[in-house]
C-alpha cells in the first residue's frame, strides 16, 4: 500500500502500533500522549535546527509522541495528522484545555493587569486551560493571565464566515509553513480561518484541494470558493477578489484574482489547477 508520508508515522527502524502489518519497520510501539507548552513550535522534517518548516503547532494543540531522541521529538498531530519533528523542550504532559484564543493574537500576563510586561504571545487558534476568572481576565493552573474577551469556551459556536477570519489576517507576513500572524503561508491561512469555522481542513494546498465540490471556470465565483494552482491556493472574498498569503508580497494580500492569475502564470506558476466550493 502506499502512504503519505506527510502523515504516515512510519519510518525503517519505527513505525506506529496502528501500522503494524500494513508497513515494514523494525520496531511498532504505542505513541505518548502530550501537549504543545510553548507558544508555538515549529514542525520540521528533520530533527535539526536549521531543517524546513513544515507546519507550525500551537500552545494546547495535542500530540502523539513516538520517539524522543537529543531533544528532538518524532510526533503527529492530532490537529491534522501531520508527522514530523518537534523541540522536545516545546511540549509537555496532555493536560486537557479549556479555551481555545478567538483575537488574532492575544498576550498571557504574570498577573491579572494589563500594565504587566507581558510573558508570551499566543495566536488565534491555540487553546488553555482555565481555572478561574479573575476580573476582566482568565487564569491557568501557573496564574498566568489571558484577557477573558479574547478567549471562549472550547464548545462555543465557530466563526460564521471563514473568510472574514481570514480577512483579520491581511497584511500579516509571509512564512513557509507558519500558522500565525506573526508568520503565515497559504495553506496555513486557509487552514486557520477554516478550522477557526468548524471545518476540519487538511494542512497542504494538495490536500485541501480535494475538499468541496468542483467549480466550473466559466461560473461566477462566490465568497469563500477556493482557488488552487500547484502548491498554492487563495480564499475568494467575492466574485473578482482573491485573499492569499504568497511569497510575492510576503505578506497575505487581497487583490483582483485576474491580476494575481496573470502574475503567477507569468513566474512559471502555472495556471489554475482547480477552483473548489465547500
Amino acid at each position: 500500500m502506499t502512504f503519505d508520508p506527510r502523515l504516515t508515522p512510519a519510518r525503517a527502524d519505527l513505525a506506529a502500533a496502528a501500522l503494524r502489518g500494513r508497513v515494514e519497520a523494525a520496531r511498532f510501539i504505542e505513541p505518548t500522549l502530550a501537549r504543545l507548552a510553548a507558544p508555538s513550535a515549529a514542525l520540521r522534517r528533520r530533527p535539526e535546527a536549521l531543517a524546513s518548516w513544515d507546519t507550525e503547532v500551537l500552545r494546547g494543540e495535542a500530540v502523539a509522541v513516538y520517539e524522543t531522541c537529543d531533544g528532538w521529538a518524532w510526533v503527529q498531530l492530532e490537529r491534522d495528522g501531520y508527522v514530523g519533528y518537534l523541540e522536545s523542550a516545546a511540549f509537555g504532559p496532555a493536560q486537557p484545555t479549556t479555551h481555545r484564543v478567538t483575537a488574532l493574537r492575544t498576550h498571557a500576563y504574570p498577573e491579572a493587569s494589563m500594565k504587566l510586561p507581558h510573558l508570551f504571545a499566543l495566536s488565534l487558534g491555540a487553546e488553555v486551560a482555565v481555572v478561574k476568572e479573575s476580573g476582566d481576565f482568565f487564569l491557568d493552573g501557573e496564574g498566568r493571565a489571558y484577557w477573558a474577551r479574547h478567549l471562549a469556551k472550547l464548545d462555543a459556536p465557530p466563526a460564521a464566515d471563514f473568510v472574514a477570519v481570514a480577512e483579520r489576517f491581511v497584511h500579516s507576513p509571509y512564512l513557509w509553513g507558519g500558522r500565525t500572524s506573526a508568520g503565515i503561508d497559504c495553506s496555513g491561512l486557509a487552514q486557520a480561518a477554516m478550522r477557526a469555522a468548524g471545518i476540519a481542513a487538511p494542512r497542504d494546498s494538495d490536500m485541501q484541494e480535494k475538499m468541496g465540490e468542483t467549480v466550473a471556470r466559466d461560473e461566477t465565483l462566490r465568497r469563500g470558493d477556493l482557488v488552487f494552482w500547484r502548491g498554492h491556493i487563495g480564499l475568494m472574498r467575492d466574485a473578482v477578489t482573491l485573499l492569499h498569503a504568497n511569497g510575492y508580497h510576503m505578506a497575505v494580500v487581497s487583490e483582483p484574482l485576474a491580476k494575481a492569475q496573470e502574475r503567477i502564470a507569468a513566474s512559471g506558476g502555472g495556471e489554475i489547477t482547480s477552483i473548489r466550493r465547500l
